[in-house]
């Protein structure tokens, strides 16, 4: 007959000894129950932990966070001041630039018109260019080598006038005009009016006229013979009628 062994359970006994007299208490803990306490132990310290840990790293998260926040505000702040200075840059280069188109439409203006005043021939008023009376008359006889000046038929009530400023060369008359008068213009050009029609006062030699002074007021129809001598020769005075329009 085989005798069966008891395994003995082991155990661990806590005494609590009072120091007031009263009752002594006894706990009996089994190995169970204290491995048991010690892994609830263990786990509430690493659950403490692992808390503390996460609590500390979500505060660093945090800081960190309000720290990229605030550099975050403080660049959008500066972005902001750039914009408003590029802002008034582009106002002031908006100024400019409408300042300067304007003053570029004053100088292409001033420009154009220096370029019209140079391209417009000086008008020389010594050029025996005017018609020789002061109201439109009848040409009775053209230019010709034998006829080497103009008759005009004068209207009555009209004058005899300069054809350009020059200088009385002289005041005579002859059988068959009793004025002449001829007028230097100092250009190599000389006009002489032979009037068959007297005046008075007559122009005086050596005076200065301008174009279109009156030399010979008309009271009756007359007769003009007008001629044109350049270079001491008569030429054609539509030639320099027609040469100024």
């Amino acid at each position: 007959m085989i005798q069966q062994k008891h395994k003995h359970k082991k155990s661990f006994s806590i005494l609590l000894i009072s120091n007031t007299g009263q009752s002594n208490k006894q706990f009996h803990l089994s190995v169970f129950s204290i491995r048991l306490l010690v892994f609830l132990l263990l786990f509430i310290c690493a659950a403490f932990g692992w808390y503390t840990y996460w609590f500390l790293a979500t505060n660093r998260n945090e800081a960190a966070l309000h720290e990229q926040i605030a550099s975050q505000a403080q660049l959008i702040q500066q972005l902001e001041a750039e914009k408003e200075s590029l802002n008034n840059e582009n106002l002031a280069l908006a100024t400019e630039i409408d300042s300067l188109r304007h003053a570029a439409e004053v100088n292409t203006e001033e420009a154009e018109m220096e370029l019209a005043a140079e391209s417009e021939p000086e008008s020389d008023s010594s050029f025996p260019s005017r018609y020789p009376c002061s109201e439109p008359g009848i040409l009775t006889a053209a230019y010709s080598d034998e006829h080497p000046y103009l008759s005009i038929s004068t209207q009555e009530e009209g004058s005899i006038i300069a054809a350009g400023d020059g200088t009385i060369m002289t005041v005579t008359s002859n059988d068959t005009y009793p004025l002449i008068i001829e007028i230097d213009h100092g250009n190599g050009y000389i006009t002489r009016y032979m009037c068959q029609q007297g005046t008075e006062p007559l122009p005086e030699e050596g005076s200065q006229v301008k174009i279109g002074d009156v030399l010979v007021a008309i009271s009756i129809n007359t007769q003009l013979d007008y001629q044109v001598i350049y270079e001491e020769q008569p030429i054609d005075p539509l030639i320099v009628l027609e040469a100024k329009g």
